[in-house]
């Protein structure tokens, strides 16, 4: 399960996917916010160059209520959230993914909660979470890496002067250099 932001967020998370196995990573189940229609027109013309046969594509496009929109007070951003959360329940218990990869827009977090809880709760115990952190975060956390540090299984972060950043919050943070 791969969940996509927009712009730069979309390119980044596509970059990553491209290196994936098909054999090992199918079928791919995106998650974008409803709102955006870039990403996608983006993961299809992505997995139309992964494998031009329609009758062979393994992916599917879930659209989902954004959680928080650019510039959206952090009062009102809680409602929205909770709705996305309540919007991603089923999808997130249906789909039963193995891995959940994510590079931290806010549409990650009602996605990551409710796969942490499942786990939790003994309904997903394969689930594991994969948070990678912004190509543009080089000196702090976005708020949705804030949020998801202590919940995710790996927190990746692209520059040195993060792992410092973070260092003191969780010992297992790794840089991979920029993706």
């Amino acid at each position: 399960m791969v969940v996509m932001g927009s712009g730069g967020h979309t390119a980044e998370m596509l970059r990553i996917v491209e290196r994936l196995s098909d054999e090992r990573y199918s079928p791919r189940h995106y998650l974008i916010a409803s709102t955006d229609k870039t990403s996608v027109v983006k993961v299809i013309e992505s997995e139309v160059r992964r494998q031009p046969d329609t009758q062979k594509q393994t992916y599917e496009i879930i659209t989902i209520p954004r959680s928080r929109d650019v510039h959206q007070s952090y009062l009102s951003s809680v409602a929205t959230t909770v709705l996305a959360l309540l919007h991603c329940i089923p999808i997130v218990l249906k789909a039963r993914p193995e891995l959940i990869l994510t590079n931290g827009p806010g549409t990650c977090v009602p996605v990551c909660l409710v796969a942490f809880f499942a786990r939790l709760l003994f309904l997903n115990t394969k689930c594991r979470i994969v948070f990678v952190e912004s190509f543009c975060r080089v000196r702090s956390l976005s708020l949705s890496g804030r949020i998801l540090l202590y919940i995710v299984d790996m927190f990746v972060v692209q520059w040195p002067e993060l792992v410092e950043t973070t260092a003191t919050t969780r010992q297992d943070v790794r840089c991979f250099g920029r993706l």
